[in-house]
């Protein structure tokens, strides 16, 4: 079966309609799409996709971002793992499409089809999803916003830095400490406030090595005079880390909660997608949605090859089942012979995977 229907270039359609869909799991399914020999079913997926049509071009296309499948790292929370910012950041994403796609179902007026049950399963969390923004900014850092207890702590270990810098600017710019200095530049090593010392002066400036240059010349030295600040800004540190990571785990703990419903709505939503893909593909290539029977008769009516310049192919018309039941097909070469063939296999094969032609 799969050499006919790459001889069809079903393949080629079926790539076309994964260029539509927003994320891998809906592409895996259009590229796994193969025709259904079931009658009811495929007038059944053909009516659904006819249906995504219908309404966006009433309503709009409805909005699909791309999203990764977040079940596994939700199913770890769940379990009491603590996941990765990047994971809650993809839940987070799950929960805007869940949140987008409700939102716009809810401007279609009560419109029923059959679609709507997908619709209904929709379970949007507008305050875990709001809580993951505001606390995530990158997958390396959380917001001054997750916690007042850690913007407070930020705020102590920014003024006690600026302290600490005013104490080193002035030790910079006095007279007699500049001599010793390789620059006039306050660093950092180890995550402490350091001066950068010419080697030979290293017994001139009292205070701790904790590093030396490549070449040897120069020597860092925290000065005695700021131990006790750039201590404290380390204790401060170490209470951000710890809220840092209460937070996270907080974070984990509400997705872990909500871990069933984005598995159910992740199914859902790329299911809706796959439909949403189908009826994108029918508005880009103008197709109607065909009527089905299982009487063994085929009927074509200006049909043209969806993979040939619409504009330049040679619409054709086609009955096949009802007065006779065999069809010779003569002319020249390059005469088109070929051509009808394969539109009238590709279009059955079309609609036999719930697209329409």
């Amino acid at each position: 079966m799969e050499k006919y229907l790459k001889t069809l270039e079903l393949d080629k359609i079926l790539e076309m309609l994964a260029e539509l869909t927003s994320n891998d799991e809906t592409r895996r399914m259009a590229l796994a799409l193969r025709p259904d020999a079931d009658l009811e079913r495929v007038r059944y997926e053909n009516l659904k996709t006819n249906q995504a049509l219908s309404l966006s071009v009433q309503f709009g296309t409805p909005p699909f971002a791309p999203f990764k499948d977040v079940c596994g790292a939700a199913a770890r929370a769940k379990s009491g793992a603590v996941i990765s910012l990047r994971d809650l950041m993809d839940i987070a994403a799950m929960l805007r499409q869940i949140r987008d796609l409700s939102r716009w179902y809810s401007t279609c007026e009560n419109v029923e089809t059959e679609l709507s049950y997908l619709f209904a399963q929709l379970a949007p969390n507008e305050w875990l999803l709001e809580k993951l923004e505001r606390s995530i900014i990158s997958d390396t850092e959380i917001s001054d916003a997750a916690s007042p207890e850690l913007a407070a702590i930020r705020r102590k270990i920014n003024r006690a830095g600026m302290q600490l810098r005013e104490t080193l600017d002035k030790m910079v710019k006095n007279k007699n400490t500049q001599q010793y200095l390789q620059e006039a530049n306050v660093t950092i090593r180890d995550g402490r406030f350091v001066l950068p010392v010419k080697s030979e002066y290293r017994g001139q400036v009292s205070g701790l090595i904790h590093d030396t240059s490549a070449t040897g010349q120069t020597i860092f030295i925290e000065p005695m005079a700021i131990v006790e600040a750039n201590n404290d800004i380390r204790i401060l540190e170490g209470k951000e880390q710890e809220e840092i990571e209460r937070i996270v785990r907080e974070l984990c703990r509400d997705c872990g909660e909500y871990a069933d419903t984005i598995a159910q709505n992740y199914k859902v939503i790329t299911e809706l997608n796959l439909y949403f893909a189908k009826s994108n593909l029918a508005a880009k290539l103008k197709c109607s949605m065909p009527e089905i029977t299982d009487d063994g008769a085929i009927e074509l009516k200006k049909a043209r090859h969806p993979l040939l310049d619409s504009k330049k192919a040679v619409p054709v018309d086609l009955r096949l089942g009802e007065d006779y039941q065999a069809l010779i097909i003569t002319g020249p070469n390059t005469g088109g012979k070929t051509v009808a063939l394969k539109t009238a296999g590709l279009l059955a094969a079309m609609t036999m995977c719930g697209l329409l032609i």
